[in-house]
């Protein structure tokens, strides 16, 4: 950010409702079906066909409004917001507007900005506003990398897929702060099993209004939408553009305009896409067939009390009970199904340290090299756990475990099995390993008389010829206590 100037940032977010049909028929919402297979007379908007709600839409948008402690009206109106476009068959949205489904929520998000390599460099708790949450149904889309190149084709295997749209308040002063709060949003509807948060898919999609301000100034600055973008990264870097952008343009005499953009992640650049529109320009009026949807204070509380714990209250539970790092923690906490996996392993081994390096290291490398994830990881907790508990109380070496783990990765094998079957039992007998470097210490003078003349680091070296000859199966500790008293 240019020295003097403050950018001021809004971002609206459409998560896409894991309902199994569309959000006023019976359609599928199963990604990658044929061009228009999914498709029936209500979603594709032919006459005389009528919608009816899906109630598993609602129920999806209510826990979606609680975890986002947000307040659900008890009565919403739907409206048709018109305006044209090829892949909008009815030429309107069902969407909502004056009175949406659920509004006026604080959360706190842990955020920071980032150094030049991405890391992080110092978290903070922050508090951001969001407006609304808001259901509507999805439009089509436009295909343009097929057939002729002059041509364009429509796919309405969208149209009618029911989305939940999370506006934020203009409260983030950085693409970084938005690039968190938007994980944020996406880890949590996660968490309570309403949106997959899949972004290459078009299951989140985020539009972000950014204006810059000279720094102090109350007044703000004319606001550019960078629509749709899929995805975290480059919604970061859309907006670093788009405030340099708007600086430079200020600067240099010009002015900004009202405007849509789309970000070009192949050019590293936002570019216009059409003259942005407000409010009035879309006709918002209440949708004469759908009456409005009232709720109940009982369903709301049913729908509060069965939602599991959040994020951020694991990942501060987590920091608290096992004494874990922010980043250690929040990386645990990412996904739902992590963090159960995390404190299984932790039940079973009663290590929480070993098991957060576990995972962390070994077990989240295996799964990117798999490119799976963890729910189809081979290992179960109760085995991690076990693992642990076999070096813990001296069985197996930590070398012979990350062999032991890699076999267990690769077959589902639990680590029992394998230290059996392989004979890994670490060797603990101290005559038996006396033996060894007896054997070792006559087999290698020169290096006896380069350690007892100072050269310690040599150490090593008869570590590791005591570890060849037992197979890695010598007690380190053992080894090494017992090599220091004969060497002198």
């Amino acid at each position: 950010m240019r020295e003097g100037w403050e950018a001021v940032i809004g971002l609206e977010v459409h998560a896409q409702l894991n309902t199994s049909s569309k959000i006023f028929c019976g359609c599928s919402t199963v990604f990658g079906r044929e061009a228009n297979e999914n498709t029936c007379p209500v979603c594709l908007g032919l006459p005389g066909a009528l919608p009816v709600l899906n109630r598993q839409a609602v129920e999806r948008a209510g826990k979606a409004a609680l975890a986002l402690n947000l307040r659900i009206n008890r009565e919403s109106i739907f409206a048709r917001k018109n305006y044209f476009y090829p892949d909008l068959p009815k030429g309107y949205q069902i969407s909502q507007y004056d009175r949406p489904f659920s509004e006026s929520g604080t959360v706190e998000i842990l955020t920071s900005e980032r150094d030049e390599a991405g890391r992080p460099t110092e978290w903070v708790l922050k508090c951001f506003g969001i407006t609304r949450a808001h259901i509507e149904e999805d439009a089509g889309k436009s295909v343009h990398d097929i057939g002729h190149p002059e041509k364009s084709h429509v796919d309405l295997n969208r149209a009618g897929t029911p989305l939940l749209e999370i506006v934020s308040e203009p409260d983030f002063r950085s693409s970084w702060e938005a690039y968190d709060y938007v994980n944020f949003l996406r880890r949590t509807l996660q968490y309570v099993d309403v949106c997959d948060g899949n972004m290459e898919e078009g299951n989140l999609r985020c539009d972000a209004n950014v204006s810059v301000r000279r720094r102090g100034a109350e007044r703000l600055g004319t606001r550019v939408e960078i629509k749709n973008v899929n995805s975290l990264r480059f919604l970061q870097k859309a907006i670093d553009y788009e405030i340099d952008r708007q600086i430079i343009e200020i600067e240099s005499g010009g002015r900004i305009v009202q405007e849509t953009r789309l970000w070009s992640d192949r050019e590293n650049r936002t570019y216009t896409m059409r003259t942005k529109e407000d409010a009035h320009d879309y006709r918002y009026f209440p949708d004469p067939d759908l009456p409005p949807l009232e709720v109940s204070d009982e369903w709301v509380e049913r729908l509060s009390s069965g939602l599991p714990e959040l994020p951020e209250a694991r990942r501060q539970r987590l920091m608290k009970q096992f004494d874990l790092s922010v980043e250690d923690a929040s990386t645990l906490t990412s996904q739902r199904e992590l963090a159960d996996y995390y404190e299984g392993v932790v039940t079973a081994s009663g290590n929480p340290r070993a098991a957060a390096n576990w995972i962390l290291s070994e077990l989240l490398r295996e799964l990117r090299l798999a490119a799976i994830g963890i729910t189809r990881c081979r290992i179960s907790a109760a085995d991690l756990g076990a693992m642990i508990r076999l070096i813990d109380n001296g069985t197996i070496s930590g070398k012979t475990a990350k062999d032991l783990f890699v076999e267990m990765f690769a077959t589902g094998a639990t680590p029992d099995e394998i230290v059996e079957r392989k004979g890994l039992v670490q060797i603990t007998d101290t005559g038996e390993i006396e033996r060894v470097i007896d054997e070792t210490i006559a087999a290698n003078p020169k290096q006896v008389e380069g350690y007892r003349s100072g050269k310690t680091s040599l150490i090593g070296f008869f570590v590791g010829q005591v570890m060849k000859v037992t197979g890695g199966k010598a007690n380190p500790q053992a080894v090494n206590e017992i090599l220091k008293k004969k060497l002198g």
